[in-house]
C-alpha cells in the first residue's frame, strides 16, 4: 500500500473505532481485527503502520471526536509530512479544506481531572499516553528466571519483583515457545506486583474474588507452588472460561473455578465464609491506569459509569469481607489512578467495617496514598495500580 492508502485505511479504521466507542460496541483491538479480516491484501507492514497511525491519532485526544478525519486533519496542521498524504489520489484521502472541522482538546478528558491523585501531575499525565512496555512474569511452576531469560536474551530482569521481565516494545511474544508451553505469561509489572502483595505460600487458603481470565490467579498459583487452596471466582463465564486451559498449559494445579451468579455471589460463597487467608479483590474500575494499553477507553467512560464502578467496587468489598478469616488479609487493588476508587474506597471501608487495619503492602516501589500505594506508569514504570493489604482482626 502507498503511503497514501495506509492514512486513508487509518481514517476508515478511526472512523468504526469511534462510532463503535460513541454506542459501547467491540473494543478497538476487536474493531482493527476484524477490519483488516476484511482487507486480505494489506500486507503485515501495511496493517501495521496502518495500526500506529491509528493508536497515534486516539491517543491525542480524551474526548470522543465527532470523526476520524477532523482528528487527522487536526494532527497534519502540525504535521507537513502527514499533511502530504492528503493527495486526493484514488487510494489516498481528499485534499484538506481550510474550511473543514479539526478535532480538539487535552489527551485526557477534562470533566475527569479533578478525581486524580494529587500525586499525578501533568508529567505523570502525559506519561500515560504513551506506549506501554512489553512484561512477562516467569511461571517457576515450570521453569526459572534464568531458564527462561536463556530462551529470551532479548529480556531484562526486572528488580522490583521476582519472576518479572521486560521485553523490547512489538516483540513477538505470543508466538514464542516459552509462552505457548506456559513457561512464561504476558503481564505488567504492576499485575505481578499486586500478586507479591498478597504474600501468599503453600499452605493457603485463597480467594481472587474478580479472577477475569485468571492473570493474577496463575501468580498467585506460582507463589503457593500448585499447593494450598485456590479459587477464582467470577460473574463472566466467559472471562472466567479462559482460566481453564491457561491453568494447564502453566501446570498449576491447585485452582478451583466458581461461576458466580450476578446477585447471588455472597450466598454462593458461604461455603468459604471466614474461611479465606486471603482474598484478593482486583475489582473492575475506570481502566484509567491502563490508558497507555487501552487509550480508547478514555471515550467510553463517563461520570455515571465511573459511579456505577465505584458502587461495585464497594459491594465486592463488603462480600470479600465476610469470606475472610480471623488474622487474615484482603487485598485490594483497581488499575485507576483516580483516588475515589482507591483511597477514598479503603477509607470507607475501615470506617463501616470494624476489627479491620490497613498493613504495610512490602512492595519496593510505589508512592504512600491513604491507607494504600499508588503505581503510575512514570515513578514505577508499570501500569497505573492501587493497591492495598486489610487485615481482619
Amino acid at each position: 500500500m502507498r503511503p497514501s492508502a495506509r492514512l486513508k485505511a487509518a481514517i476508515d479504521l478511526l472512523d468504526e473505532i469511534i462510532v463503535a466507542a460513541a454506542n459501547n460496541g467491540a473494543s478497538a483491538d476487536t474493531t482493527a481485527t476484524k477490519f483488516f479480516a476484511g482487507r486480505r491484501y494489506a500486507g503485515s507492514k501495511d496493517r501495521r503502520a496502518v495500526r500506529d497511525l491509528t493508536w497515534q491519532a486516539i491517543r491525542l485526544y480524551g474526548e470522543l471526536p465527532q470523526n476520524a478525519r477532523s482528528v487527522f486533519a487536526a494532527m497534519a496542521d502540525h504535521d507537513a509530512e502527514l499533511a502530504a498524504l492528503f493527495d486526493g489520489s484514488d487510494y489516498g484521502p481528499s485534499f484538506i479544506s481550510d474550511r473543514e472541522l479539526r478535532a480538539a482538546g487535552d489527551v485526557l478528558p477534562q470533566w475527569i481531572l479533578p478525581y486524580f491523585s494529587k500525586l499525578i501531575d501533568d508529567a505523570e499525565r502525559q506519561a500515560l499516553l504513551q506506549r506501554a512496555p512489553l512484561d512477562l512474569r516467569v511461571n517457576t511452576l515450570k521453569a526459572s528466571v534464568a531458564d527462561v531469560m536463556a530462551e529470551l536474551p532479548e529480556a531484562l530482569s526486572l528488580p522490583q519483583s521476582s519472576a518479572a521481565l521486560r521485553l523490547p516494545t512489538g516483540f513477538a511474544a505470543a508466538q514464542h515457545p516459552a509462552i505457548i508451553e506456559g513457561r512464561a505469561e504476558v503481564q505488567d509489572l504492576g499485575s505481578q506486583l499486586i500478586v507479591d502483595a498478597c504474600h501468599a505460600n503453600p499452605d493457603m487458603t485463597v480467594l481472587d474474588l474478580c479472577a477475569g481470565a485468571g492473570g493474577k490467579t496463575l501468580g498467585l498459583a506460582a507463589a503457593m507452588q500448585g499447593q494450598g487452596t485456590l479459587i477464582a471466582s467470577d460473574t463472566n463465564r466467559a472471562r472466567l472460561g479462559q482460566l481453564i486451559p491457561r491453568a494447564q498449559r502453566a501446570g498449576a494445579r491447585n485452582i478451583q473455578t466458581m461461576l458466580l451468579n450476578p446477585g447471588r455471589e455472597s450466598a454462593m460463597l458461604s461455603d468459604w465464609s471466614a474461611k479465606c487467608d486471603i482474598v484478593l479483590v482486583d475489582a473492575p474500575c475506570s481502566g484509567s491506569g491502563t490508558w497507555r494499553r487501552n487509550p480508547e477507553t478514555r471515550w467510553r467512560l463517563n461520570e455515571a459509569r465511573l459511579q456505577r464502578v465505584c458502587g461495585e467496587q464497594r459491594k465486592l468489598l463488603g462480600i470479600a469481607a465476610d469470606i475472610v478469616a480471623a488474622g487474615g488479609y484482603l487485598v485490594y487493588a483497581v488499575c485507576s489512578l483516580l483516588d475515589i476508587e482507591g483511597k477514598a474506597q479503603v477509607e470507607l471501608f475501615l470506617q463501616s467495617h470494624q476489627g479491620w487495619r490497613a498493613v504495610d503492602t512490602a512492595i519496593p516501589v510505589g508512592r504512600k496514598q491513604g491507607s494504600g500505594i499508588l503505581l503510575s506508569p512514570k515513578h514505577d514504570g508499570s501500569d497505573g495500580f492501587f493497591m492495598a493489604r486489610l487485615q481482619k482482626l
